[in-house]
Order: structure tokens, then sequence, then C-alpha cells
């Protein structure tokens, strides 16, 4: 069973057991969160498309760390002008673990 779902503004395809990627939540390590903007929901029972959600659907997932993506290089240049400026950014996301897909 698999269902798209929306975390932090950002939607994903997600499947019980999978480790994925998110922006950073505000919660910390070691605790559950469940997500109930399910958009989509498809097993054995079927497919549901929600308007805009699936009633009663709901996503349960761990916490498991928060990290940070790989650097990313911002670099500004003005020919012949001598303004030339280089920053940095690195995202924060955290690793979450799916662990039911309830319909």
């Amino acid at each position: 069973m698999f269902a798209i779902v929306t975390i932090a503004g950002q939607q994903f395809k997600v499947v019980e057991g999978q480790e994925i990627f998110v922006h950073r939540l505000e919660a910390s390590a070691g605790d559950s969160v469940s997500f109930d903007n399910v958009h989509f929901t498809s097993g054995d029972a079927g497919t549901s498309i929600g308007t805009p959600n699936v009633s009663g659907a709901s996503i349960g997932a761990t916490i498991i760390d928060h990290v940070k993506g790989d650097k990313v290089i911002v670099f500004k240049k003005k020919r012949r002008k001598g303004y030339r400026v280089k920053n940095g950014h690195r995202q924060s996301y955290t690793k979450i673990k799916i662990d039911s897909v309830t319909v």
C-alpha cells in the first residue's frame, strides 16, 4: 500500500517502512508524528482519491534524526564593475521513517 501525502509543504509518495528526508520539522529525534493531509491511497482494498484529502486516512512516522544537506554556493557577479558576492547555504532536513499508512 502506498499513499501521497503533504509533509511540510511538499508532496511525497510514501510506503510503509520507507525513510525520507523532509524539510525540518519542529520535533525532537525519536518522537512519533502523524500526517493527515493524505491526497491519494492505493492498496489491496482499491484506490481512494481525496477532494482534496482522503477522509480518515493518516500516516504515522517516527523522527530519526535532524541533518543538513549539501552546501550550495551562491555566486553573484556583475562584469566590469568589480562586484562579486559569494555565499553558501545548507538546508536543514529531518529524516523520518514511515511506520504506518492507515485508511
